[in-house]
C-alpha cells in the first residue's frame, strides 16, 4: 500500500480507522523530509496492516498548528484514536522498521485502561 495524503478534512476519519496510522508531517522545501520520503514510502509497501499518511505542513497549516508540530519532518503513531508516539526527526529504515514493531506489540487494552485510570485519577483531583 502506498501512502495517503491527510489534511484537516480527512484527518480524523484516518484516526478512527481500526489500523495503525503512522503520520509523517513534512514540507517540500525540508531536506531530511525529502531524504525520509523513501523510506516512509518503502515501509508502508511492506506492511499492509498499518495505514502510513502523509501532511504537507505548508498546505495543511491550520492541522499541523493543531497537532502541536514544531519542526519538521515529525512522526506520529496512533493506534485505536491514541498518540502512541511523536517524534520530530527524520528515522532510518531500521529505526523505523523498529518502531513498527514496537507499535504492533503495544498492549491496547492495558493502554486504554491506563488512560482510563488517569482520566478517573484527574477527576477525583479535581474534585
Amino acid at each position: 500500500m502506498s501512502t495517503i495524503d491527510l489534511n484537516k478534512d480527512t484527518f480524523q476519519s484516518a484516526l478512527k480507522d481500526s489500523k495503525p496510522l503512522i503520520v509523517d508531517f513534512w514540507a517540500p522545501w525540508c531536506g531530511p523530509c525529502r531524504n525520509f520520503a523513501p523510506i516512509f514510502e518503502e515501509a508502508s509497501g511492506q506492511h499492509e496492516d498499518i495505514t502510513f499518511a502523509k501532511v504537507n505542513t505548508e498546505d495543511q497549516q491550520e492541522l499541523a498548528a493543531g497537532m502541536s508540530i514544531r519542526s519538521i519532518p515529525t512522526l506520529m503513531v496512533f493506534r485505536e484514536q491514541v498518540l502512541l508516539f511523536s517524534q520530530p526527526g527524520a528515522l532510518s529504515a531500521g529505526q523505523l522498521q523498529e518502531l513498527i514493531t514496537q507499535i504492533k506489540a503495544v498492549d491496547m487494552e492495558q493502554v486504554h485502561a491506563e488512560i482510563a485510570a488517569q482520566q478517573s485519577q484527574d477527576d477525583n483531583d479535581e474534585s
